[in-house]
């Protein structure tokens, strides 16, 4: 698409910590790479249970700096009304054009939470319309190389999986980050209410999901991915190297 991209990778979430949980360990090995990163959250999460859009402000950025992003934001999409709304379109196109990234992370479509669902199609229209020169912005069209879609709760067999064993502390001090949403020391400050995030198993959770994906190729800890379209293999001698796991003796 026109010029060159700014951002190698942008992540996108319905609420301040989905991003993390799914995929924060592949966002902090980008940043180590040397790939410029980007994380944008369609609400500010005013809904919660636990903490108030302030608070999960603080936490955001925090998070962010721990995985090492280069860029942060949160909309102001409604929580519990993300929807494919024209208004709404057109915020997340506009992040698009501004931050022309190579690739996009976004919600699965396939979630318990009724936003991340929507986000998912709200995101793929971006995706689409912000490659379009008649959608007026003020800025030049974008589209990214590919849309990679992060798992939520529920299974799906994955089109691909990133070893994430170095940078999975580096995720989950991220996701500590959120301290009025998980089980912590100073959790009593913000409310006496547990939600589904906030006992003590579901940092437990996490880790488990991320040794379960890391089983499928012999390391400790993964993250899982899915994309639409077929994956194009120029080489496929040189991508099933020594690293595989089914070369390991």
């Amino acid at each position: 698409m026109f010029g060159k991209p700014n951002f190698d990778a942008l992540a996108f979430g319905a609420h301040p910590d989905d991003v993390e949980i799914c995929c924060g360990g592949t966002l902090a090995k980008l940043a180590d790479s040397g790939y410029k990163t980007a994380i944008v959250t369609l609400t500010s999460a005013e809904l919660g249970t636990r903490g108030d859009s302030e608070t999960r402000g603080r936490e955001f950025a925090e998070a962010a700096r721990i995985l090492g992003t280069s860029y942060h934001k949160m909309l102001d999409i409604p929580d519990g009304g993300v929807s494919c709304a024209e208004a709404y379109r057109l915020k997340v196109v506009r992040e698009i054009r501004e931050l022309r990234p190579r690739i996009i992370f976004s919600h699965h479509w396939e979630s318990r939470h009724p936003d991340h669902h929507h986000a998912c199609r709200l995101v793929q229209e971006a995706v689409f319309f912000a490659g379009l020169p008649r959608i007026d912005t003020g800025q030049e069209p974008w589209r990214p190389y590919k849309l990679i879609f992060y798992f939520n709760r529920f299974e799906t067999e994955p089109d691909f999986v990133v070893d994430i064993s170095a940078t999975f502390e580096r995720k989950m001090q991220a996701v500590r980050a959120y301290r009025s949403q998980f089980h912590g020391e100073d959790m009593d400050k913000y409310g006496d209410r547990e939600t589904a995030i906030s006992h003590p198993g579901f940092l437990d959770h996490i880790e488990v999901r991320g040794r379960q994906y890391g089983i499928y190729i012999g390391k400790q800890y993964a993250e899982p991915f899915v994309v639409r379209e077929a994956l194009e293999i120029e080489d496929p001698v040189a991508l099933f190297g020594p690293s595989s796991y089914y070369s390991v003796p």
